[in-house]
């Protein structure tokens, strides 16, 4: 059963504000025998799960208010560095989700072709890397300004290359389909401790927002050295 099907209309309490909330939207942590609280991200670990919103406030705040113990009715011993813990767990998640996505020929890479799968409203996500040039970022986040396509800028360029198994990844998209909407879940959770579209880039396009209609889009917008010399194809799963 995928994580997507797992979660549909199924609900569980956060320990924070006690507020009843899709799992999607949850950390579901389990107790260790030593006493120590892990991360169960995937939701197969046995034990009793305890549910915290996936944000890094509500996690700080289970952990400095002892609810892990509270919970469990035991002593338990979350580290301090517990939203931390969780923040790398779903980085790693959500990059080998797109590994996945590109060995499926769901995702593509490279300045031009990102540029024609937003244009074709095709693309779901576009994933640029926080560290690359803003040029060829600003003329792709104006194009997807105009369609539904969501922004992820939470990883480095070598968090890309090493994940899509590219030189030097900068431009990506993942294209429509249930790869993108099991995807999309993983950054969703992740937008709760680290943001998705990192604050410094609408310091480099202050317009972003603004502009798009008519962006000169050509073939050496920006793109670097980022260009992946396979024909990917461009279809949804």
């Amino acid at each position: 059963m995928s994580l997507r099907d797992a979660t549909i209309d199924r609900e569980r309490r956060d320990l924070v504000t006690h507020q009843a909330m899709d799992e999607s939207r949850l950390i579901r942590f389990v107790a260790g025998p030593d006493g120590a609280v892990a991360p169960d991200l995937g939701r197969k670990l046995p034990g009793r799960g305890m549910w915290v919103e996936a944000s890094r406030a509500s996690v700080d705040a289970a952990v400095k208010k002892n609810l892990f113990s509270r919970s469990a009715k035991a002593p338990l011993k979350p580290t301090p560095d517990l939203a931390d813990v969780v923040e790398v767990q779903l980085v790693r998640r959500c990059l080998d989700q797109l590994g996945l996505a590109r060995r499926e020929g769901v995702l593509i890479s490279g300045f031009e072709k990102s540029a024609a799968a937003i244009r074709s409203g095709k693309a779901a996500w576009l994933v640029e890397a926080r560290d690359g040039a803003p040029d060829g970022r600003g003329k792709l986040l104006a194009l997807a300004r105009h369609q539904t396509t969501r922004i992820c800028g939470a990883f480095s360029a070598d968090d890309l290359s090493l994940a899509l198994g590219l030189e030097n990844a900068i431009h990506a998209v993942l294209l429509a389909g249930g790869r993108a909407d099991r995807w999309g879940q993983e950054a969703s959770r992740l937008a709760g401790f680290r943001p998705l579209r990192p604050p410094e880039w609408d310091l480099d396009h202050p317009s972003t927002h603004e502009r798009g209609e008519g962006e000169d889009v050509g073939s050496d917008g920006g793109r670097g050295s980022d260009e992946d010399p396979g024909d990917e194809p461009l279809r949804a799963d």
